[in-house]
């Protein structure tokens, strides 16, 4: 694997937004919305609810998780769609890069970005709301890396799905964290699910994280079998997703699918 390939996605990446205030303003824009409407939320209700709870924790904490998770999936499919939209994916083939290469810069390109409306998720939830990752303890840094890393397999998933089925099939990539969200239980217990969600519940890493959250902010203990189990889950949909773009690309090179996103196609 060559770094200076790789370097090369994240540096396209970055001119594009550089030149682009429509590129900047949804990097931030959206997850502050969600800060403030759950954080005012959370305010309320601290003073309507039995004195001694603080729904900071368990309500702004469990929606800055879930805004972390949809950053890193949509930084993964958000470099990939700039390729689509500018008709560019073939044009990055032509060239020495590798598909592990191409994989691994978005992934970078994800990092990068999304940095900027974690850190202002972050301020915004400690500067106005008094919010504390330390009242998790230790335990935040798997929750982050679970989340993190389902995020990227979501992502690089996701973007598999819109090569197989062509550019318009990113409609159907945007609703996907909100047709999970019911299932992980982001804000209430899977126990409160029916019997079939809980059972696809399982499968999905987040809810391990948001079950061990609300038992850190009730006072009781983290499933680490549980977590472990999570990270496991993760670790192999991030086999699989890579499996499935690598696929993919193939069946789209070898059936001729790849044309259209070609830039003669623009016409």
């Amino acid at each position: 694997m060559s770094f200076i390939r790789v370097g090369a996605i994240v540096l396209r990446q970055l001119y594009l937004i550089r030149t682009s205030f429509s590129r900047v303003l949804p990097l931030f824009i959206w997850v502050a919305v969600d800060i403030l409407l759950w954080g005012f939320l959370t305010r309320y209700l601290n003073t309507v609810a039995a004195a001694g709870f603080n729904f900071v924790p368990a309500m702004l904490g469990a929606v800055l998780l879930w805004d972390f998770f949809i950053r890193i999936m949509q930084g993964v499919t958000m470099s990939f769609f700039e390729d689509v939209w500018s008709r560019n994916f073939l044009n990055v083939f032509s060239t020495p890069i590798s598909l592990r290469e191409y994989l691994a810069g978005m992934v970078l390109t994800s990092i990068v970005t999304s940095s900027i409306g974690i850190a202002v998720m972050f301020l915004l939830a400690v500067w106005i709301f008094g919010f504390s990752f330390l009242s998790y303890g230790i335990v935040i840094i798997p929750f982050l890396l679970v989340l993190f890393m389902f995020g990227i397999a979501l992502g690089i998933a996701a973007s598999a799905l819109v090569l197989r089925l062509g550019p318009a099939a990113e409609w159907f990539i945007w609703p996907i964290p909100a047709i999970i969200s019911p299932f992980v239980g982001v804000l209430y217990p899977i126990s409160v699910l029916p019997q079939w969600m809980q059972a696809v519940s399982r499968a999905l890493p987040p809810s391990y994280v948001f079950e061990s959250l609300r038992a850190v902010v009730f006072g009781g203990r983290v499933s680490w079998a549980h977590l472990f189990l999570s990270l496991g889950l993760t670790l192999l949909y991030i086999f699989l997703s890579c499996l499935f773009f690598k696929l993919t690309y193939r069946h789209a090179l070898n059936s001729g699918l790849i044309a259209r996103y070609s830039a003669e196609n623009l016409g």
